[in-house]
C-alpha cells in the first residue's frame, strides 16, 4: 500500500476494518492455493507420497479457507449492522422527494387537501417504518421482513411488501381526507371510494402476491426437507438477489415477476396521485398481466431442483497406470451431478463435502489448480479409499455442503 493511501480503520467491529481483513485473507488464500497448484510449499518429507502430500495440502487449504469464511462472516455481520440506518435514510429521502414533487405540482394547481393527506400519510408511514427499522436493526432494519431464511432478499416477499405498502399508504391518505371532510356528503364519497367495485383489481393483486409469498416459502421448505432442493445460507443480502438465483445468475422467472410488478405498482401509484379520494383503480387487463407473471414465477419455483445424484464410480487412473480393480488406498472418481450446491463454491463450503464409503466417512480433499479446484466439482470428485474399508461390496454416498445425501452406489473393493 502506498504511503499516500489512507490506512484502513482498525477499530473493533468497524465495517471498514472487517472488509479490509476479509480482503487480505482472500488474497493470502489465493496465493497459498496457487503455490500448492504449482507444486510449491509441500514439506520434503511428504513429497514422496502423493496421497500424503495431497491430504496435507487439503488440510492446509481447509484451515485457510475457514479463516477466510470467518472474515467473510464478520464483514457480512458488520454490513447488516449498519444497514438499518441506510434503510431509515432511504425512507425519509422518499418522503423528501414526495414533498418536493408536491411543491412543484402545487405551483400550477395550488395546494389541495389531497396533497396534505398524501404528505401526512407519508410522514406516518415513515415514522412507523423507522420504528420497525430500529426494532429490527440486527436483521437489516426495514428490509428484515423481506430477507429470507437463507439471508437473501426474497423476490416474492419484496413484491408482496411493495403492494402492501402501497395499499397502506392509499388507505392512510383516504383516512386523512375523511378526517378533514367538511360534511357528510364528502365523507360518503370518500367511503364509496373504498368500494369493492373500484378496488377489486387492486385487492386481487395484493391477495395473490401475498399468497404467493407464503406458498413459495412453504414450497422451498418442503423441497429442502425432501432433499429435492439444496439451500446454502448467504453471507449477506444483496439487491441482486431479487433478479438472480442463489449463484448470482439471472433468473427469468424472478426478473419478469419483478419488472411487471414494479410497472404495475408505478401505474397504481400514479392513479392514486391523480385520484387520492379512492383506492387505485387497477384495470383488469393490468391485473391479469400481474396474475400471469405471478403464475410464471410460481411455476419457476416448482421447477427448481438441485438434488445430488451419483451416476457412476470408477477407479481414478493416472497416465501409465495399469488397469486394475479398486483396492484400499486407490483413488476413486465419483461422477454425477449436484455435488456443489448453488452458492456453495467457496473453499470452506467445498471442504465440508463428505463421501461415505461403507461405514467410513471420508472428507473430499481440496485438489488445487490455478484459479480454482479440480476437485470437488459439481459433476465429479476424487477421494481415496481408506484402509479401514473392508473388502467386498460397499456403497458409496456423497453428503454435500448443504447436508443433502445422494443415492447409494455400490462398488466392489478387493484385497
Amino acid at each position: 500500500m502506498s504511503a499516500a493511501s489512507p490506512s484502513p480503520c482498525q477499530c473493533e467491529n468497524c465495517p471498514n476494518s472487517a472488509r479490509h481483513e476479509h480482503r487480505r485473507a482472500v488474497e493470502a488464500f489465493v496465493r497459498r492455493r496457487d503455490e500448492f497448484a504449482d507444486g510449491e510449499g509441500v514439506p520434503v518429507g511428504l513429497a514422496h507420497s502423493a496421497g500424503a502430500s495431497r491430504q496435507w495440502v487439503s488440510d492446509e487449504l481447509t484451515r485457510a479457507a475457514r479463516e477466510v469464511a470467518d472474515r467473510r462472516r464478520a464483514e457480512g455481520e458488520a454490513w447488516v449492522a449498519r444497514l438499518w440506518r441506510r434503510t431509515v435514510l432511504a425512507v425519509w429521502a422518499a418522503v423528501g422527494v414526495l414533498l418536493l414533487v408536491q411543491l412543484l405540482t402545487a405551483l400550477a394547481g395550488g395546494w389541495s387537501v389531497g396533497r396534505s393527506a398524501g404528505l401526512v400519510a407519508a410522514l406516518v408511514s415513515a415514522v412507523l417504518l423507522s420504528a420497525a427499522a430500529w426494532l429490527h436493526r440486527a436483521r437489516g432494519g426495514v428490509l428484515a421482513p423481506v430477507i429470507g431464511e437463507d439471508n437473501r432478499l426474497s423476490t416474492s416477499r419484496t413484491v408482496a411488501a411493495a403492494w402492501v405498502l402501497l395499499s397502506v399508504f392509499a388507505v392512510l391518505v383516504m383516512a386523512v381526507e375523511l378526517a378533514a371532510a367538511p360534511d357528510a356528503g364528502a365523507r360518503g364519497d370518500l367511503l364509496a371510494g373504498l368500494g369493492l367495485a373500484r378496488g377489486a383489481g387492486m385487492v386481487t393483486v395484493v391477495a395473490l402476491t401475498c399468497a404467493v409469498a407464503v406458498v413459495v416459502r412453504r414450497t422451498v421448505t418442503v423441497r429442502v426437507q425432501g432433499r429435492r432442493l439444496q439451500k446454502v445460507r448467504a453471507d449477506r443480502p444483496r439487491a441482486a438477489d431479487l433478479l438472480t438465483d442463489d449463484a448470482g445468475r439471472g433468473a427469468f422467472s424472478d426478473v419478469q415477476y419483478v419488472l411487471i410488478s414494479a410497472a404495475a405498482v408505478v401505474f397504481a401509484a400514479v392513479r392514486l396521485a391523480g385520484q387520492p379520494d379512492r383506492l387505485p383503480d387497477l384495470p383488469w387487463g393490468l391485473a391479469l398481466l400481474v396474475v400471469v407473471s405471478t403464475v410464471t414465477y410460481l411455476a419457476g419455483k416448482y421447477a427448481e431442483s438441485s438434488r445430488p445424484v451419483v451416476l457412476s464410480v470408477v477407479r481414478a487412473r493416472e497416465v501409465g497406470d495399469l488397469h486394475a480393480p479398486i483396492r484400499t488406498g486407490d483413488d476413486i472418481e465419483i461422477r454425477g451431478t449436484g455435488f456443489v450446491p448453488v452458492g456453495a463454491t467457496e473453499p470452506d463450503r467445498l471442504s465440508r463435502m463428505v463421501v461415505r464409503i461403507g461405514t467410513v466417512h471420508v472428507h473430499a480433499p481440496l485438489i488445487p489448480v490455478r484459479g480454482g479446484f479440480a476437485s470437488p466439482a459439481d459433476s465429479a470428485l476424487t477421494v481415496p479409499v481408506p484402509v479401514e474399508v473392508e473388502p467386498g461390496r460397499v456403497e458409496v454416498q456423497v453428503v454435500t455442503a448443504a447436508g443433502a445425501e445422494t443415492n447409494r452406489y455400490p462398488i466392489d473393493v478387493v484385497e
